[in-house]
């Protein structure tokens, strides 16, 4: 090898080096919600996106995904360990503690800088904030609708729409029990779980009636009311015509197993069904029965928000990760394999995310009409006592404790306890 060439390559090598040594190695760090598969599939490709707009950076995850319960134990103890985390899943309910506590970095800067907010649901956009402010973004839902076995309801001589009414539905219940009964398969599902007060906030809201309102800043109980009374009167009477509150629930998986007719549950349990099911053996009603017909019917929303932690050691990497897992053309897929719906206008209504939501999605369309009459529960840190006093009021009210009103009215002081300590 000639001088000229050694020294030529040497050169080489010190350049390619220092090259080398101008790349930053960071490491991001996040706490989410299992299942794994979503995240697994979601992180990676934004963090390609993310490293092809900082080349100057070697940018990795390290994450962990944790069980339902766990994960808000974790977060409870990151929040008191003000231990470093970039990314975070939220449930929607858990927001109000968290950003309350100071565990989850305001963004409203970054949201209104960002743009993009106004193609989001108004009841998502409400659901992403605490107090005004932004402290999440909500990425993806689901809600609760009416579903049926269509030969069952065809057997026992049931229109299902006597299923959009109230009076209907108990009358369809009436005219199911003798068939599905001999089958071994109860007629309809009552919820009688911990989670009950999510399926009585629907009649609620339908009557016009709220869980809480707000006078000067304060929150108070607002479900004392005659809507309230109203709604609850029906899941009175669907006990006393002989629904039984169900206490074990399996999301979904026991009407997909047929051992109900009917059941108002998530739109979850579409992933509960096997590869190549005839999802015509179905049918779906876009949300609860109404009191009278022509009346406008209501539904939770439930789901998952990403959230910047206050403790996060790259927060705007973090912030421009949380971006990019919440653009259409890398959220899409991941809605459509795992059968969540959007909570973007922009993937909801237009092409080609609409289409191929529509193609993977079974009742993407009607599941959509059921997301803009959704609502969520109240962002607050208490919500998760209030939720457990309403409990135990529909449980009174189930085994004939209480009556409607006397149930609603000794939990709207518990609330209001709550609520003023």
């Amino acid at each position: 090898m000639s001088r000229k060439i050694l020294v030529s390559f040497v050169l080489f090598v010190m350049i390619f080096s220092s090259m080398a040594l101008a790349v930053e190695k960071v490491v991001l760090t996040g706490t989410f919600a299992a299942p794994a598969d979503r995240w697994n599939e979601l992180i990676p490709v934004a963090l390609e996106e993310l490293n092809k707009r900082h080349p100057d950076m070697d940018i990795t995850m390290e994450y962990e995904v944790l069980p339902y319960d766990d994960t808000r134990s974790k977060l409870i103890t990151l929040t008191a360990g003000k231990t470093p985390r970039d990314l975070v899943s939220v449930d929607q309910i858990w927001l109000g503690e968290f950003a309350q506590s100071g565990f989850l970095k305001d963004i409203t800067k970054e949201v209104n800088s960002w743009g993009r907010i106004d193609e989001f649901y108004p009841a998502n956009v409400e659901g992403s904030k605490f107090n005004g402010k932004f402290y999440s973004i909500w990425t993806w839902t689901d809600v609760r609708v009416t579903w049926y076995w269509k030969d069952l309801l065809e057997e026992a001589d049931v229109d299902p729409e006597m299923l959009k009414t109230w009076d209907g539905y108990i009358e369809a219940y009436k005219k199911l029990a003798p068939v599905t009964m001999k089958k071994g398969i109860l007629p309809m599902h009552l919820v009688g779980a911990s989670h009950s007060p999510d399926m009585w906030f629907p009649y609620l809201w339908m009557n016009g009636g709220e869980i809480l309102e707000q006078k000067d800043g304060e929150y108070y109980p607002a479900f004392y009311s005659e809507a309230g009374a109203k709604a609850l009167t029906f899941l009175r009477d669907q006990v006393e015509a002989g629904i039984r509150p169900q206490v074990q629930h399996q999301w979904g998986q026991e009407f997909t197993d047929k051992r109900f007719a009917v059941m108002i549950e998530g739109s979850w349990l579409l992933g509960n069904f096997p590869e190549g099911f005839d999802f015509d053996q179905i049918g779906m009603i876009p949300g609860f029965p109404v009191p009278e017909e022509g009346m406008k019917s209501s539904t939770m929303m439930g789901g998952w928000l990403l959230a910047v932690p206050s403790t996060s050691e790259h927060p705007e990497l973090a912030w421009e990760l949380m971006t990019i897992m919440l653009d259409p053309e890398i959220l899409t897929p991941v809605l459509a394999k795992y059968v969540y719906l959007p909570t973007q206008k922009t993937i909801a209504e237009q092409d080609p995310y609409k289409s191929t939501l529509e193609t993977e999605i079974p009742f993407f369309e009607d599941l959509m009409k059921a997301v803009e009459i959704g609502k969520g529960r109240p962002n607050i840190p208490e919500y998760p006592q209030i939720a457990e006093a309403l409990r135990i009021a529909i449980e009174e009210v189930y085994y004939g404790v209480k009556t409607p009103e006397d149930a609603l009215r000794d939990a709207s002081k518990k609330v209001e306890e709550i609520l003023i300590f």
